[in-house]
């Protein structure tokens, strides 16, 4: 008989050895603060940084075998607070768990009406800021310029190509199946797409026979080099992800720095922490969006803790399709 434990807490069992798989993370009950507003939670942030942190290689530091895996979260609050009254949406940052205590500066209520609240997770939250603050203020996209973005069909590839059609540019996409890429094509509008798996660089000079103008980078590697290969004069590059190296145990050789000289490029690191004052900005803009149908998004939900470790296993591996989320509400 399975033993039931009080308040389950997903907690990391061992540090994954390449692609992480559902052992590698183990329940155990969770260690309740004292102090806090009670929450109770409704929805997990799924992650492809939360493997860097887990090979200590993210900003946002390292989480360490017998620590809680922790991301953003939905919570509903149990007391009043800061965000509102008892029973507000709020968005915050904290461990895998069912209820936590967080500290009420943590606490940020969501947007009213978001249907689902998983929104400010996703389109609406830090995936949707990271791509409008690299739209805004890396790529600056132009009317007939040529936008490609890798990891097309995750939820900061598909809005930063959306934004990049609706400021008038071409926009290709590259993905890993033929299912997403009919979505973007389709639902997204984006002008095509590219399978990664394919001969990369011949399908590039297909599409982009002029160069590429902006590249927003999700995963680095050998197709951040296939890309920086074939920029245009005054190329922006936006380097967001790397999806690429996560799953490795060492950092791979970079890309050659004389390819963004001999293009006069401009390359700039994107972390999201790093843009905060645009999120009001963005939620109003892309709320909009949403809310007339000229946004499309896809979720890829998971239901209860229990699954949060194969959901997080299935992202690294490539096999989710939108934004990832655990329900636990």
């Amino acid at each position: 008989m399975t033993e039931v434990l009080p308040n389950p807490c997903v907690i990391v069992a061992r540090c994954p050895e390449g692609r992480p798989v559902p052992s590698d993370f183990a329940l155990q009950p969770a260690q309740q603060p004292e102090s806090g507003v009670e929450v109770e939670v409704l929805y997990l942030s799924i992650d492809p940084y939360l493997r860097g942190r887990l090979s200590g290689r993210h900003v946002t530091g390292a989480i360490a075998p017998g620590q809680p895996m922790e991301s953003e979260l939905i919570v509903r609050t149990v007391e009043d607070s800061v965000a509102g009254p008892a029973g507000t949406l709020a968005r915050a940052f904290g461990p895998w768990q069912s209820k936590v205590r967080l500290p009420e500066q943590a606490l940020n209520a969501i947007p009213d009406g978001l249907d689902p609240p998983s929104l400010a997770l996703g389109v609406l939250g830090m995936p949707g800021l990271t791509a409008y603050a690299g739209v805004e203020r890396i790529l600056q996209p132009a009317p007939g310029q040529t936008l490609v973005v890798s990891a097309a069909a995750g939820p900061v590839g598909a809005t930063v190509g959306q934004l990049g059609k609706a400021a008038g540019a071409r926009v290709i996409g590259i993905v890993g199946s033929p299912e997403k890429a009919d979505w973007l094509c389709e639902a997204a509008g984006f002008d095509g797409c590219i399978d990664r798996h394919a001969p990369l660089g011949d399908a590039l000079d297909a599409l982009c026979p002029e160069g590429i103008d902006m590249y927003f980078d999700n995963v680095g590697g050998a197709i951040l080099q296939v890309v920086m290969e074939r920029l245009a004069l005054n190329a922006r590059v936006a380097l967001c992800g790397l999806m690429d190296q996560y799953n490795q145990a060492e950092v791979p050789p970079g890309p050659n720095p004389g390819l963004v000289i001999r293009a006069r490029a401009t390359m700039r690191g994107l972390v999201v922490y790093d843009h905060e004052d645009l999120r009001l900005r963005m939620e109003e803009e892309l709320g909009g969006r949403i809310r007339d149908g000229s946004l499309a998004y896809r979720e890829a939900v998971f239901e209860g803790l229990e699954s949060a470790p194969t959901a997080f296993c299935r992202l690294m591996a490539g096999q989710t399709f939108g934004k990832t989320v655990v329900c636990l509400g």
